[in-house]
């Protein structure tokens, strides 16, 4: 099958998207409007950027009638009506329901952190609370928005985000900071309203080796 992109409806190229690029990462962003309302919603378009400096985006499609996400809406710079800042907190198995709950349409205002039950815990850096059960949490103040489609449904805006402050649990890291993922049990998202576990793992040289060294009990073609 060859398909032409734009000759599909917006709904069609969304459901090949998300179908296609799996497993995807589950950022949970807390936000707080300039009125002081807080706000919880998951974005499975999410991503590292860059180490130096440490450097995250997320991407918030418009809502059906082309306005923007209520999330959008509170991190978007100040000189654009938002607060510049939002909070990334990890997505994982131990409140993987509440994750998917805070992805309910309500007013603008109304707080998720409610709906949902999940408590908050004061950041240290910026105005966003974190959510106080997240085994990690990074602080990001907004260093801009690009938007592809402005004032149009589904179009898409990336938020870029400079990590400002990062809180984690003890027991996740070792001495280098390296984090235990079976300790995580962090949760992705696949297509539709499926979503994927990551407790099969397994280890496998880069480059060359990756031909001639395949991890244990590794399917032969």
């Amino acid at each position: 099958m060859e398909i032409d992109p734009d000759r599909l409806a917006a709904r069609e190229r969304y459901r090949l998207l998300i179908g296609c690029i799996v497993p995807r990462p589950i950022a949970l962003v807390s936000t707080i409007s300039p009125e002081g309302r807080t706000n919880l919603a998951p974005f499975s378009f999410f991503n590292g950027v860059g180490s130096d400096p440490l450097t995250v985006l997320f991407c918030p499609a418009n809502k059906p009638d082309g306005s923007e996400k209520d999330t959008l809406r509170n991190a978007k710079p100040v000189s654009e009506g938002g607060t510049g800042q939002f909070v990334v907190n990890a997505s994982v198995e131990s409140y993987a329901r509440e994750i998917a709950a805070s992805a309910e349409e309500l007013s603008y205002g109304e707080s998720e952190f409610e709906l949902t039950g999940l408590a908050t815990a004061p950041s240290l850096r910026i105005r966003p609370p974190r959510l106080a059960r997240a085994p990690w949490a990074f602080e990001c103040e907004t260093l801009q928005v690009l938007r592809t489609n402005p004032g149009h449904a589904l179009g898409g805006n990336i938020v870029l985000g400079r990590v400002v402050h990062i809180h984690i649990d003890d027991a996740l890291v070792d001495s280098r900071l390296v984090v235990d993922p079976a300790k995580l049990a962090a949760v992705g998202r696949l297509g539709g309203i499926s979503y994927a576990l990551t407790r099969q793992r397994y280890d496998m040289p880069p480059g060359r080796d990756a031909l001639t060294r395949p991890p244990p009990d590794w399917p032969t073609p």
